[in-house]
């Protein structure tokens, strides 16, 4: 999963996928439409290394205020049938709250009384776990478990972006998840510093009936997706995996993997 999705508000200009040693490559869209290199290869090799490089314009909103439906503006309220059926699946959630930690932690978010602007709401998640959690990354595989995050108070985008998922959907919200690239206009000399630059991102989309799905990114609290390069949407995670595979050959073979990720303007 390298190559971002188009759409428009990003359009994909060119993109390359050199790969040592030569492999033979298909290209299939998953069940969510995003675009899988699938690639084989013959020969034994000592190193296996994969460069894409992918030029897009980009158009991403920063921190917008959305035309929400009438019925939408405050929660709580319902999608409406139709919605429902396609949404389901993000409806639902995917992992054991045994306690009603993770439910707990998103009704904290509400105002008091009957009905909570619904974008203050999700905004206020977004900012909350950007400043009460410690980003940690992990060559760990996976991802956190939502209620192991929240009572470590730490993790990696991945594990923040799952975390406010299961929130969002315990609250009767569709979200899914979110994988590709941040631009960190740090790198570039501008005052701005992002969390997670240099190596894949994870962030969440909400449908909000009137504004579709919107970008939340918990790590850095950004809402709307100026930063933020889309290249796969999934329910889940596991379903969102940058890089996966298998290789025929001793277990002292493997000697570790390593992961850079570069993005810049094209004026820098």
């Amino acid at each position: 999963m390298f190559r971002p999705r188009d759409s428009h508000d990003l359009r994909v200009l060119g993109a390359t996928l050199t790969l040592t040693p030569v492999g033979e490559v298909r290209w299939i869209h998953d069940v969510f439409s995003n675009s899988i290199a699938l690639i084989s290869f013959e020969e034994a090799a000592d190193f296996l290394q994969f460069e894409s490089e992918i030029s897009i314009e980009h158009y991403g909103l920063n921190d917008p205020e959305w035309m929400l439906r009438a019925y939408a503006e405050c929660y709580p309220f319902r999608y409406d049938n139709d919605q429902m059926v396609d949404l389901m699946p993000t409806l639902q959630n995917h992992y054991p709250d045994p306690d009603g930690a993770v439910r707990a932690w998103a009704t904290s978010f509400l105002d008091p009384g009957e009905n909570t602007n619904t974008q203050d709401l999700l905004k206020r998640m977004t900012a909350a776990i950007r400043e009460r959690f410690h980003y940690q990354a992990r060559e760990i595989h996976g991802t956190q478990a939502p209620a192991q995050t929240l009572e470590l108070g730490s993790g990696t985008c991945r594990d923040y972006a799952l975390l406010m998922i299961e929130a969002v959907r315990s609250l009767g919200l569709a979200a899914r998840f979110v994988t590709g690239y941040l631009y960190d206009p740090g790198l570039d000399g501008d005052d701005q510093a992002m969390t997670g630059a240099g190596a894949t991102h994870a962030w969440v989309q909400v449908y909000l009936p009137g504004a579709g799905w919107v970008e939340y990114d918990p790590t850095n609290g950004i809402v709307g997706g100026t930063n933020l390069i889309r290249v796969a949407v999934a329910r889940d995670p596991r379903q969102a995996i940058p890089l996966q595979g298998s290789y025929t050959g001793r277990p002292e073979d493997f000697a570790g993997m390593e992961i850079e990720v570069r993005v810049t303007r094209a004026d820098a």
